[in-house]
């Protein structure tokens, strides 16, 4: 062993291979550890076999094949000596959350807690050389000229861990990177772009988050009573969730609203993601074909189903509306579904063409009551027609005027469910008031109306 005297707490660089990148499906196929201790440099390795398939994209970046790890030992019997070769070590990986999230995870699997102090390489190349433009592995190989041996192989990338710390130490000294590790250690939970001035920053108060990647291009926006917490539980959660440890790898950066309360958040956050449109937001999207149903008699006295696109939409005004949908195909999906639900006929609610003198398709199969041969009456179908759909009506404004809703000192102004601002002193309400109608927005709708028959009904005030 080559003997160093160091002033650090043990050390152990880590590098891990797998089946793929989420930590539930993918396996381990491959670690490696290189330790720096007061005793000198030691080596730690194993080939694990995942019992999975290897993806072919992963054999050739990594040259671990099926083959290599087929009479390898499975995790389960290498851990024991793994959590002894990691005990009372700092845990050092690049971008930490992906190794310490596997390794982690595959500990969970058998009921073992493994929670080491972390140290990501990632980091610590931001913090001790913030002008370098990116920090990713093989920028730093080349900014510092590491000695590659065996790229994408466990001990190899490890290695480059620890000529990356003695680079360190040559360029910054001991004492600064002391300094750095306990700045940096007891953080594993924040993504590798992320610092913690920046998280300690944020407001735990009501409010929206915007979460950015590379070119500030918006990734994510959410909202929550505690900005702070909500902002770490999705940094937590991605050690066990891959949609979370997605978001932690790309995120560069964070911006935040403060909002008066929760009312105020939730309808700012719909308002941000309609604007912004972040890649990772798959709700909340705006549409341009809103529908609904409306309900009219034939020739024959039957009611019929009538759809009101979205330039004929009034919603507010309209009182014959039912439904609310973002399409035409949503609109259907929906009558459908009530049709089954509760043995309508096809034909007489326009879902199917009528054949003279023959019962539907759902008559045969015995899902519609008869109305289309006149075995159920006319007016029994219209009566359950109505009776399905009235639980979707939609609601008519039931004001006057604009209103303002009260919100923990600020006053959301509202008009026919639409949205016109939000006010914080009378001057403001009053311009508010009179800014004219605003773009109805479904979500805003569902918003409000809940609202206002839940925790804020008695914070209403009327403004006509």
């Amino acid at each position: 062993m080559n003997k160093q005297s160091i002033d650090y707490p043990t050390l152990a660089f880590i590098d891990i291979e797998t089946t793929g990148s989420n930590f539930d499906r993918d396996r381990i196929t491959e670690i490696g550890i290189k330790t720096l201790s007061n005793n000198g440099v030691s080596i730690w390795e194993s080939l694990i076999n995942p019992h999975l398939y290897i993806p072919q994209n992963i054999q050739r970046l990594t040259g671990i094949s099926p083959q290599m790890v087929s009479d390898k030992p499975s995790f389960e019997e290498i851990a024991r000596d793994l959590k002894a070769e990691l005990e009372g070590k700092i845990f050092v990986a690049h971008n930490a959350r992906f190794d310490y999230g596997f390794i982690k995870a595959s500990f969970k699997r058998m009921g073992v807690d493994f929670k080491p102090k972390v140290l990501c390489t990632v980091k610590l190349s931001r913090l001790l050389f913030p002008n370098q433009a990116r920090h990713n592995l093989d920028t730093i190989i080349r900014e510092h000229g590491l000695t590659v041996s065996a790229r994408h192989r466990a001990l190899g990338d490890a290695d480059l861990l620890f000529q990356f710390w003695q680079i360190c130490e040559r360029e910054v000294g001991k004492e600064r990177l002391l300094e750095a590790l306990n700045q940096l250690v007891g953080n594993a939970s924040l993504p590798p772009n992320i610092d913690q001035e920046l998280i300690d920053s944020i407001p735990d108060t009501p409010g929206c988050y915007i979460f950015y990647g590379e070119n500030r291009t918006p990734l994510y926006i959410g909202k929550s009573i505690s900005l702070r917490s909500r902002v770490m539980g999705h940094f937590q959660g991605s050690l066990t969730q891959r949609k979370e440890m997605k978001l932690s790898l790309q995120v560069r950066d964070i911006d935040w609203i403060e909002t008066g309360g929760e009312l105020g958040a939730l309808i700012l956050e719909s308002k941000l993601i309609k604007e912004r449109m972040p890649s990772m937001n798959i709700k909340l999207r705006r549409s341009r074909d809103l529908c609904a149903w409306s309900l009219n008699k034939d020739a024959n006295g039957a009611l019929k189903p009538t759809l009101v696109n979205h330039k004929d939409l009034m919603p507010g005004l309209q009182d014959n509306l039912f439904g609310l949908f973002y399409n035409k195909r949503e609109a259907n999906s929906y009558l459908k579904a009530i049709a089954k639900k509760y043995r309508l006929c096809e034909v007489l609610l326009g879902l199917e063409k009528a054949v003279d003198g023959k019962a539907c398709f759902g008559y045969q199969v015995k899902q519609c009551s008869g109305a289309c041969i006149g075995i159920m009456p006319t007016e029994m179908h219209n009566l359950q027609l109505r009776t399905a759909m009235e639980l979707y009506r939609v609601q008519v404004w039931p004001y006057k005027g604009p209103i303002a809703i009260k919100d923990n000192g600020e006053m959301i102004v509202l008009d026919k469910w639409c949205y016109l601002g939000t006010a914080i002193n009378e001057d403001e309400l009053t311009e508010l008031k009179s800014a004219g109608d605003a773009e109805f927005d479904l979500d805003i709708y569902k918003i409000v109306k809940k609202a206002l028959a839940g925790q804020y009904q008695n914070q209403v005030i009327h403004l006509s």
